[in-house]
């Protein structure tokens, strides 16, 4: 039996793990559903009352809503509560501090932020205590060690540092007790340099890098398969690990096992990973408490229903989220896993909003507009056709020369707008295509603009 006071002292120092078992945590992985939800509801009411207590934003949006958090009795009692979202985020941030209205502790307690740019160019901050940091890495060991690292594995970490999320996740690796290679977002060849000389057993990146390195290997003489230690591969930031054709592609160049993994910088970089089953991502439900709504109403909808995710935080303290709708479009599985882990599943078959998602960097036509429309020499229409290749997305925008431009060539044109792009969104159309004016339909619509090709179903 667990021992849910000390658990809910917040003392994760009491829950021990082994290295010869199946479970990082096992008293909180395999808790039986009914006393892991008391467990949730305990540290829901305590993340209610800390939020209205300390961050301002929660204490006027409550009293507005009229509601307390003494009116929190039951788990379904949170749907009394109001919804936050990223417009949430964009228009508190800054406000009444570095952080904005819904941090809930001092600058001087937050020691790490990261970042994500928005469909504004915006970018949100996404800040954290030492208490937040640490649990946090400590979930991400738990999503390595269900995926069978150990501490004779070498873990090569690469992805971007850069104020991204997931970034820090080499930690959870070090804690683990793996031998750490911070690898990040070395060149090509350099990290085939390392792959070869190293020989990390595993291998974090995102799906479209892991088959173009695989490619690239090959192309060089290596067989990833035959010349390589890698034996498993943890991809994120792109649907590519829960799409079946893509995830199993990946596998046979490398001959390793793929897992997708999935973060989201508002809560931390490590809210879900799969299991052996590959069947959905657990989530971390200590931490997480999921709800699935009506994307149009908000309504609640049942477990196993279509509809959005909405996340809030049961233990998070420089920033609490308070159902956050998260724009993921999915549903949530409570249904025993083979796995024996009691924690739910989350499967996104996308999102609400027109982003997609090209080499783990989310790109929202909108940015894409806004650089089009900013450049002089072109009409400022456009199209972005969207397509699959080689298993990841691509996309090519399509523009119009402005009859007035006698200075450009098509190809310079194309270029300047394909270096604007990677310049504003953080990647670049494969192709850019230059027209002349007036070949592209004058419509507002956004379905006259965004061509979605792409033929993969996929399921998160």
């Amino acid at each position: 039996m667990v021992d849910l006071e000390k658990i809910e002292e917040r003392n994760y120092n009491v829950l021990v793990h082994t290295d010869d078992g199946k479970y990082w945590r096992p008293e909180i992985e395999t808790m039986p559903r009914p006393q892991f939800e008391e467990f949730q509801l305990a540290e829901l009411k305590r993340e209610i009352q800390f939020a209205y207590d300390n961050a301002p934003y929660y204490k006027e949006s409550f009293d507005k809503a009229g509601v307390k958090p003494s009116d929190l009795k039951t788990l379904e009692d949170l749907a009394k509560f109001p919804f936050i979202n990223k417009l949430t985020e964009r228009d508190t941030q800054g406000k009444g501090s570095f952080f904005g209205l819904l941090c809930a502790v001092p600058e001087e307690d937050v020691i790490f932020m990261a970042t994500s740019s928005g469909s504004t160019g915006v970018p949100t901050m996404s800040p954290f205590t030492q208490k937040d940091f640490d649990e946090w890495q400590d979930v991400e060991s738990r999503w390595f060690y269900q995926t069978g690292m150990r501490k004779n594995d070498r873990y090569l970490h690469a992805l971007n540092f850069s104020l991204y999320v997931g970034g820090p996740d080499a930690i959870g690796a070090q804690n683990l007790g793996a031998l750490t290679i911070w690898g990040g977002t070395l060149p090509s060849e350099r990290l085939i340099f390392v792959l070869k000389t190293y020989q990390p057993t595993v291998m974090w990146t995102s799906p479209s890098y892991a088959w173009y390195l695989g490619e690239t290997c090959k192309k060089q003489g290596v067989d990833p398969a035959k010349d390589l230690a890698i034996r498993k591969i943890y991809v994120a930031g792109e649907p590519g690990g829960s799409i079946d054709a893509t995830r199993e592609a990946i596998e046979a160049l490398w001959g390793a096992d793929v897992y997708d993994f999935f973060g989201l910088s508002d809560i931390f970089g490590a809210c879900a990973a799969m299991c052996d089953e590959k069947n959905g991502l657990h989530i971390a439900e200590d931490h997480i408490y999921v709800e699935t709504v009506d994307p149009k109403t908000g309504a609640i909808l049942e477990p196993g229903q279509m509809g959005e995710l909405v996340y809030t935080t049961l233990r998070k303290k420089a920033r609490p989220m308070i159902r956050f709708r998260t724009g993921d479009i999915g549903w949530f599985d409570k249904t025993p896993c083979p796995c024996g882990r009691t924690h739910g599943r989350i499967h996104i078959t996308g999102r609400k909003d027109d982003m997609f998602i090209v080499s783990a960097v989310n790109v929202f036509p909108s940015d894409i507009e806004a650089v089009v429309r900013g450049l002089k020499g072109i009409t400022g229409e456009y199209t972005i056709r969207i397509y699959d290749l080689k298993h990841t997305s691509h996309f090519d925008v399509t523009v119009e020369r402005d009859e007035g431009n006698t200075v450009e060539t098509d190809e310079e044109i194309a270029a300047r707008v394909q270096g604007a792009i990677k310049a504003r969104v953080g990647v670049k159309p494969t192709v850019v295509n230059v027209v002349k004016d007036g070949t592209i339909e004058r419509a507002t619509h956004k379905a006259h603009r965004v061509i979605d090709e792409r033929t993969l179903n996929y399921i998160i």
